[in-house]
């Protein structure tokens, strides 16, 4: 049985946790980021990710990723790297697991279409919708809504992507009047250590979506940087590989490629700089984790390729045209006639039009799954579907 490496001076320690919000008794059996984990994990939000999809609607295939395939990829990444920073797995695997839980059903595409119907309501970020989850809509326990998360995992959440600058949106400064996450500064290590894993598991997964759905085959990939010498290098080792196993090889490859070097140069900025404290992490003013600049203009190139040959495939535009049309017109709807609401909903709801349905239907279209989506639209506007 492998013992735990010790934590680094910089890692986030538990027994320093600022606390929840709402005070509560912690296990002792647990700290107080496994336990943000489990209570993420056993989340109504976090289950319904299995049905939302990445690229894909859900229908399109058994074998492409989910919302929760992804985040499950990246937290095994992100366990991975924190181990090998002397960084605290257990908080890293909260944030990596939490980091999805705000998204529309149909991807980026339902996010597009919910934000432009709410941008005369306030507007519609996912970032702000995990952690009105986090907070407001998971009501599981007695005391309190949401999950009364650790100030770290709700702080790591909300700045996952660095400091937020004005103007904030109305969840997240409603929410820092109650519990300050000290939005200008730098999230913890761990926090930085999720985002990039969040970077490494797309770029490669969707790499091998790609693939399978035919939107690009191997030719296309021989010039494109990272992809092209991996491939190769993996011909070379075992010259009469079939396509799938290339295929995968390649990409196990590339993952481990890409930690390599997030570990290499985290180390190097973490030494040069001498911190000593999670705190002088977020005093710093600049990442601590991220790739080398010779590393990220190859990744970038990777990127580039991803986004003109496989989000922007006809293919692809054909199914989020699709999906934001089911958006637009749920939200319409709903914003309309709020008593087509389920009955739960609709007790809550403020009037027809009125921004405070508005935000109700978005949380309630936001929560739903690219299935749901489809049979509520379905039972919405097709006259001859049962209600």
């Amino acid at each position: 049985m492998s013992v735990p490496a010790p934590l680094a001076p910089y890692a986030s320690r538990p027994e320093e946790s600022r606390g929840r919000l709402h005070p509560e008794e912690e296990s002792a059996s647990r700290s107080v980021f496994q336990r943000d984990r489990d209570r993420i994990i056993h989340s109504t939000a976090f289950r319904r990710l299995q049905y939302k999809t990445q690229v894909f609607i859900y229908h399109e295939g058994d074998h492409y990723r989910t919302r929760l395939t992804h985040s499950l990829e990246v937290a095994q990444i992100a366990r991975s790297i924190s181990r090998s920073l002397g960084l605290n797995e257990d908080l890293a695997e909260a944030l990596a697991l939490a980091h999805d839980l705000g998204h529309t059903p149909f991807g980026h595409a339902g996010e597009d279409a919910l934000a432009a119907a709410m941008e005369r309501f306030g507007g519609f970020r996912h970032n702000d919708q995990t952690l009105r989850i986090l907070t407001r809509l998971e009501r599981r326990y007695a005391g309190f809504d949401g999950l009364n998360l650790t100030w770290e995992t709700l702080e790591g959440t909300v700045k996952h992507n660095g400091p937020l600058a004005p103007p904030i949106s109305s969840t997240i400064a409603e929410y820092v009047v109650r519990h300050d996450l000290e939005l200008a500064t730098w999230p913890s290590a761990e926090a930085q250590v999720a985002a990039m894993s969040d970077d490494i598991a797309y770029n490669n997964h969707d790499l091998d979506d790609g693939l399978r759905a035919g939107l690009f085959a191997l030719r296309h990939l021989t010039d494109v940087p990272l992809v092209g010498p991996m491939l190769a290098e993996v011909r070379k080792l075992h010259p009469d590989i079939d396509e799938g196993r290339l295929i995968h090889e390649s990409v196990r490859r590339l993952i481990d490629r890409m930690a390599s070097d997030l570990i290499a140069e985290s180390s190097r900025r973490l030494a040069a700089s001498r911190i000593r404290s999670a705190a002088e992490i977020r005093a710093l003013g600049a990442p601590v984790v991220a790739f080398s600049d010779a590393f990220s203009g190859e990744a970038k190139g990777l990127r580039d390729f991803l986004f003109e040959r496989m989000y922007r495939h006809y293919r692809v535009n054909r199914m989020a045209s699709k999906a934001r049309r089911v958006v637009q017109e749920l939200f319409q709807l709903l914003l309309a006639e709020p008593e087509c609401l389920p009955t739960e909903w609709r007790l809550q709801a403020a009037g027809a039009g009125t921004p405070a349905t508005a935000r109700l239907v978005a949380d309630y279209i936001a929560g739903m799954t690219d299935r749901f989506a489809l049979d509520e639209h379905r039972r919405l506007y097709d006259r001859y579907a049962p209600s």
